[in-house]
């Protein structure tokens, strides 16, 4: 009987030896994977920036720098949306719109096609659109809206 539970304690430490192994190898194996898919992303990050680098309009030509800091222009008329609507002025503010729309439309025909450039133009004319349409309610519709607010 003590030769049976020396046997059986026995396959229990080297079972528990085999467990503590493979829970090793389990381990081991996961950081493997983990470590496997950060390469692939890594590799796919860095085709994706190599993509882009080397893009007709990436980063190494004017086609993206040009698009890149006019969006200052689009940034400078969301600033003055709290700016007091007697004093936007038209002329910038159709020029702004204009020039979004037409170059939208540009940035769509060429070779290749350029998203940035895209992008910044529905911007400005979006905000070119609503900072007129600010200054046209001011200036003829608060006329009436006084009127209307005084009869009552």
């Amino acid at each position: 009987m003590a030769h049976l539970m020396v046997s059986v304690r026995a396959s229990e430490v080297k079972s528990q030896g085999t467990q503590r192994k493979t829970h090793c190898d389990i381990v081991r194996e996961e950081e493997e994977e983990g470590r496997e898919r950060e390469r692939e992303f890594n590799f796919m990050a860095a085709s994706k920036l190599q993509a882009l680098w080397n893009h007709p309009a990436g980063p190494k030509t004017i086609h993206f720098w040009a698009p890149t800091f006019k969006w200052g222009i689009s940034i400078a008329n969301i600033a003055d949306f709290s700016k007091p609507p007697e004093k936007l002025s038209y002329p910038q503010q159709i020029a702004v719109t204009c020039t979004g729309l037409v170059w939208s439309r540009y940035s769509t025909v060429i070779t290749p096609k350029n998203w940035n450039l895209f992008s910044v133009n529905v911007a400005m004319a979006g905000t070119g659109l609503y900072q007129l349409s600010r200054k046209i309610r001011h200036d003829y519709f608060k006329e009436e809206e006084e009127a209307a607010t005084a009869q009552e």
